[in-house]
């Protein structure tokens, strides 16, 4: 009896969380494809603050479409989707070309060494 009463809750929920993937990742798509750097953040992490600073102060000619995903609808989904992509849970999580940069450490290094500039000259 109880399965006949969680059945289409647990059918919706399903069918919900299936359709959020679905927007997450057409989301992350479409702006990897129609932006050169895309930073996906939080507005209250500092490494996330630290990664924005970086181009910010280094690359201002540079456009960079950042999706803050504690303010956004899907946020958790695409976190989920990202981490499916990557491999990387966490955020700051930056891509140049459509090519996974990584998070602020990586971002940070790749400034140092000179293959973020590399990158964003491509």
């Amino acid at each position: 009896m109880l399965s006949r009463i969680f059945a289409p809750i647990s059918r919706t929920l399903f069918s919900t969380s299936t359709q959020s993937t679905g927007a997450a990742k057409d989301l992350v798509e479409t702006a990897l494809n129609d932006n050169k750097v895309v930073v996906f953040s939080k507005s209250y992490c500092p490494y996330c603050h630290a990664t924005k600073s970086l181009f910010n102060d280094n690359f201002s000619n540079v456009p960079v479409k950042i999706y803050e995903l504690d303010l956004i609808d899907e946020g958790s989904a695409i976190q989920s989707y990202l981490a499916e992509k990557t491999g990387q849970r966490t955020v700051p999580n930056v891509f140049i070309n459509k090519q996974h940069v990584g998070g602020n450490s990586d971002a940070q290094a790749a400034f140092k060494n000179g293959k973020l500039a590399q990158l964003l000259n491509a």
